[in-house]
C-alpha cells in the first residue's frame, strides 16, 4: 500500500491470486485483503477512510446542517402504542439524547380495553431492558431476541456488541429484577418459550454463519446441559424457532431458498420428539399458523403466488383448500385469531390485507385511500381477540398505528410518527410511473417529490433499488429523504425483478440465469425517469445496499452514461469469488438465488458476465461511495474494499470513496444518532454530485 497524499487515494499492492473453474481463470489481485487479522489489511482500511474523510472535509457543514434536521424533525423522546398481552402493556420508548430504545411494559387497569396513551408518561410503568444501559462502554450494541415468557414472569433477550451478529443469551427474572446465572453464548437471532417458562428454545449456527440447530435449555441448568432438538445436515437449508400466537405448539422451521419442512411440539410438552407436519419436497415452500383444531398452511404447491390450505393439529395429514391459488395475487403471510384470519397479500406491486372469519367462507380485503402505500399487521400478540393493529404508510404519509374491530370493519388511528419543524404532507405529491425493460416487461416506480418539482429534466434525482430475494421496497415514509425533496430532488424506487413487488414469477425473473433482468430494469427505470421529464443522466444519482449492492455495481459498468454518481452500501460486489467459496458464510444456502458456479459451467459463466469485480473496465464511471463494515458478516468487507481497489487501478480516472466502519456489521452504526450521521455523510455527498451542496 503506498502512503497516500492529501489529494491521492491509498493504493493496494497486487498479490495475484488464481483458481481454475470449468477450464477458465478466475483472477483476483487484490484476494490479500480476505486476512481481516493481517495488519496490512486494516491499514489499507484506515488509509481509505482517512482519505475520504480528506476528500469530504469540505462537506463537513453540510453533513451536519442535514443530521441536524433529521433530528431536528425527530421526536427524540417519544413511545410506540402499546401492545396488550395477558396481563400487561408492552411498549417501546426512546429519550432525548438516549441511542437506543427502552423496553417497558404496565399492568392492564381492570376494565381498560383502549392502550396507555402513546404521547406522555405511563403511570406504573416498569423497564424491563435498557438497550442504553447495556450498550454502555460500547460503541455497537444489537438485540438478538427479546422474548417474554407466556406467564410474563421471565424475560430472554440476547445482545452483540461488535456487529458479527453472535449473540450471549440471557434470562431476567422480571419479578424481582434480578438477571439469572443462564447464560448461552454464540446464539442466533430468536427463541421461543415452553408453556410452563421452565424451557427456553434457541438456535446456533455452523463455521458457514448457518443457522442449524435447535436446543432446548432448562432454566436454572447450565448451558452445557443443553440438549440438541434438531439439527439440519443439508448445507443449503437453515433452520428458526418460535411459538404460535396462540401459545399451543412450538415450531420449528427449516426451510432454503426454494424448499422448507415444518415441524411442531406441543408448549406444554416440550421434551416431546417433534412431529413434521408434511416431509419436505424441492421446490414446495410451506408455513403454518394454529388456529383451533387446524394448522393453517400458506404454500406454493401447484400455486406458484401461495394458496392457503389447512389440515388436522391432532394429526397432520392431507392439505384441504381453503383460499385457492389466484395468479397475481401473492400471498405472503397468515395470522390466525380465534375467530379471525388476516392473510397478508400483494396484487399490482401493492400490499393488502385478506380478513376471514372463523366460518372461513366469508372475507373482505381492508380498503386504503392513497394510490401507492405499504400495509401490513404489527404487534399483535394476543390470539382471543376481536381488534388487530395494523401499519399504514406512504411515501407522503408517516408511519401510522391503526387498531382495526375486523367485525365493524372500522379504523381508529392510534398514533402517527410526529414529524417536527412543519412538515405538510400537501406540499409533496407521489406518482406511480412504469419503465419498459429491454423484454417488453412493464416495471413499476413509486416517485415522490414536492409539488414545484420541474418537470422539464432539470430536477435532480435518487433512484433507489435492491431486487433480490424476492424482497419488496415498498413505499414508505422517510424523514430523512425530507433532506433531499426540501432541496429540489425527487426520489425514486424502482420495483424491479428479483424483488417480490409484482408476485412470485417477478421473483423468478430475477434470480439465478435471469438475474441480468435486475440490472436491465433499473437502468430501463433511469431512463424512463428521464424519458418522463424527472430528470437527466447528469442530474441522477443511483442507491443500493448488499444484494442492492450488486445491482449497483452491475449497473456501473452496464451504463455508467447514465448516472452522475453512485451509492452502494456493504455491496455483494465480488458474488462470482464468494459463492465459489462454499467456506465463507452462507454461500451454500445461496446457490439456490444465483445458481452454483462451481458445478455448473452455464452458471459460473453467467456470473462472470455480469460480477462487478469480474468486469471493472477502463470506462467513465460515475462518481462512486461504497460503504462497509469491518465486522458484516453477510457481506464481507473485502468484497467493496477489492472493488474500489480495482477500479483506481483500471479506471484511474474516476472518483471513488471507500468508507469502513471499523466496529459495526451488516446494518452500519447502532445507536439511532450514530445511524443519523452516517446518514447525513451520506445525503451531503449525494447532494454534491447532484450540484446541491
Amino acid at each position: 500500500m503506498t502512503n497516500p497524499t492529501a489529494d491521492s487515494p491509498p493504493t493496494a499492492h497486487q498479490a495475484t491470486h488464481e483458481r481454475t473453474f470449468h477450464g477458465d481463470t478466475v483472477t483476483d489481485e487484490y484476494a490479500w485483503l480476505i486476512d481481516k487479522e493481517n495488519p496490512q489489511t486494516v491499514a489499507y482500511l484506515e488509509a481509505e477512510n482517512a482519505f475520504t474523510e480528506r476528500a469530504t472535509a469540505h462537506l463537513g457543514g453540510l453533513r451536519e446542517t442535514i443530521f441536524n434536521e433529521i433530528k431536528g424533525r425527530t421526536q427524540e423522546t417519544d413511545l410506540s402504542v402499546p401492545a396488550r398481552k395477558g396481563g400487561y402493556w408492552y411498549y417501546t420508548r426512546t429519550e432525548e439524547g438516549k441511542q437506543y430504545g427502552i423496553q417497558c411494559r404496565v399492568p392492564v387497569q381492570p376494565g381498560e380495553t383502549d392502550p396507555p396513551s402513546a404521547t406522555g408518561e405511563v403511570p406504573g410503568e416498569q423497564v424491563l431492558l435498557d438497550g442504553n444501559a447495556l450498550a454502555e462502554g460500547s460503541d455497537f450494541f444489537a438485540l438478538g431476541t427479546f422474548d417474554v415468557s407466556v406467564d410474563g414472569n421471565l424475560l430472554a433477550y440476547s445482545t452483540d456488541f461488535s456487529g458479527d451478529e453472535r449473540f450471549t443469551l440471557r434470562v431476567k427474572d422480571l419479578r424481582t429484577g434480578e438477571v439469572l446465572a443462564d447464560e448461552v453464548p454464540g446464539t442466533h437471532y430468536g427463541s421461543a418459550w415452553s408453556a410452563d417458562a421452565g424451557t427456553l428454545f434457541y438456535t446456533t449456527v455452523d463455521e458457514a454463519w448457518r443457522p442449524h440447530r435447535v436446543w432446548r435449555h432448562t432454566i436454572g441448568r447450565p448451558a452445557t446441559d443443553d440438549v440438541i432438538v434438531f439439527e439440519e445436515p443439508d448445507e443449503r437449508f437453515w433452520v428458526g424457532v418460535g411459538l404460535t400466537r396462540s401459545e399451543k405448539f412450538l415450531v420449528i422451521e427449516a426451510s432454503s431458498k426454494i424448499t422448507s419442512e415444518v415441524r411442531v411440539l406441543p408448549a406444554d410438552a416440550p421434551e416431546s420428539e417433534p412431529l413434521v407436519i408434511a416431509p419436505r419436497e424441492h421446490g414446495v415452500e410451506y408455513s403454518i399458523e394454529h388456529h383451533g383444531h387446524r394448522f393453517l398452511v400458506l404454500h406454493n404447491k401447484n400455486a406458484e403466488d401461495f394458496a392457503l390450505s389447512y389440515t388436522s393439529a391432532d394429526a397432520p395429514g392431507d392439505w384441504v383448500d381453503m383460499i385457492p391459488h389466484e395468479p397475481g395475487t401473492r400471498l405472503e403471510s397468515v395470522d390466525a385469531f380465534a375467530r379471525h384470519i388476516v392473510i397478508s397479500q400483494r396484487r399490482d406491486g401493492l400490499t393488502g390485507l385478506r380478513v376471514m372469519g372463523d366460518g372461513s367462507t366469508d372475507f373482505y380485503d381492508m380498503e386504503f385511500p392513497e394510490p401507492i402505500y405499504n400495509v401490513g399487521l404489527t404487534g399483535n400478540p394476543e390470539y382471543d381477540t376481536t381488534s388487530v393493529r395494523i401499519s399504514y404508510a406512504s411515501m407522503i404519509t408517516p408511519d401510522s398505528v391503526y387498531d382495526v374491530d375486523l367485525v365493524t370493519r372500522s379504523m381508529v388511528l392510534r398514533k402517527r410518527r410526529p414529524v417536527l419543524g412543519g412538515y405538510e404532507p400537501a406540499d409533496y405529491e407521489q406518482f406511480r410511473e412504469w419503465a419498459t425493460a429491454p423484454d417488453g416487461t412493464r416495471v413499476p416506480i413509486s416517485i415522490v417529490a414536492r409539488k414545484d418539482a420541474p418537470r422539464d429534466g432539470s430536477a435532480p434525482a435518487l433512484l433507489y433499488g435492491y431486487g433480490s430475494y424476492e424482497a419488496s421496497i415498498d413505499p414508505y415514509f422517510s424523514i430523512a429523504r425530507l433532506s433531499l425533496l426540501d432541496r429540489g430532488v425527487v426520489y425514486a424506487i424502482a420495483h424491479i425483478r428479483g424483488g417480490g413487488e409484482m408476485g412470485r414469477r417477478w421473483y423468478e425473473e430475477g434470480k439465478l440465469l435471469a438475474k441480468r433482468n435486475t440490472f436491465t430494469d433499473f437502468v430501463a427505470c433511469a431512463q424512463a425517469l428521464v424519458r418522463e421529464g424527472w430528470t437527466s443522466p447528469e442530474r441522477l444519482v443511483a442507491r443500493g445496499g448488499s444484494a442492492g449492492g450488486l445491482l449497483m455495481g452491475a449497473i456501473a459498468n452496464l451504463a455508467p452514461e447514465a448516472f452522475a454518481g453512485i451509492v452502494a452500501e456493504v455491496p455483494f460486489v465480488d458474488p462470482l469469488n464468494t459463492i465459489l467459496d462454499p467456506s465463507l458464510p452462507l454461500t451454500v444456502t445461496e446457490w439456490e438465488e444465483w445458481g452454483n458456479p462451481i458445478e455448473s459451467a452455464d452458471v459460473y459463466a453467467y456470473m462472470k458476465s455480469y460480477s462487478p469485480y469480474e468486469n471493472v473496465a477502463k470506462l467513465a464511471y460515475p462518481k462512486i461511495l461504497a460503504m462497509s463494515s469491518l465486522n458484516d458478516t453477510r457481506v464481507l468487507y473485502h468484497e467493496p474494499a477489492k472493488w474500489i481497489a480495482r477500479l483506481r487501478a483500471v479506471a484511474p480516472d474516476g472518483n471513488y470513496l471507500l468508507k469502513t466502519e471499523m466496529g459495526a456489521g451488516h446494518a452500519g452504526p447502532s445507536g439511532r444518532y450514530d445511524a443519523w450521521k452516517e446518514e447525513a455523510f451520506v445525503l451531503a455527498w449525494t447532494l454534491e454530485v447532484l450540484g446541491l451542496a
